[in-house]
């Protein structure tokens, strides 16, 4: 995978979980509730957790690369936040919303790509 791909993938995903994580720990946890139904199964102090991983792994997804330190931080971020997919599409799978599983799923597989990628760049 080239790198141009890969910095687009990366500046993509930063960008989409930035927005999810700061609206999580910025909303209150009455409206989310509203908008979204899985934040019900959590307690308010869980979403803000979650909405924090997403942002740090935002950061986590651009900053080592484009600082050029500590580069492996990358595809480890990108990792995370693969998993934080996987838990989300169980939540939905539990919660019977089977159609809100295809975006975690796709966020899924590009987080995925991202790491394999940048982990690639250390064989």
């Amino acid at each position: 995978m080239t790198v141009l791909v890969l910095w687009l993938l990366q500046l993509v995903l930063a960008i989409l979980f930035a927005g999810l994580g700061l609206m999580k720990l910025v909303q209150p946890y009455r409206r989310l509730t509203r908008s979204l139904r899985w934040p019900a199964d959590f307690t308010p102090a869980t979403v803000k957790v979650i909405g924090g991983a997403e942002l740090l792994g935002a950061v986590g997804l651009i900053l080592p690369v484009a600082v050029d330190r500590y580069e492996v931080l990358t595809p480890v971020a990108a990792l995370a936040l693969a998993v934080l997919m996987a838990l989300a599409i169980r939540v939905h799978v539990r919660r019977r919303e089977r159609n809100m599983v295809t975006l975690p799923a796709i966020l899924l597989g590009l987080n995925l790509l991202v790491a394999a990628g940048r982990f690639a760049e250390y064989l």
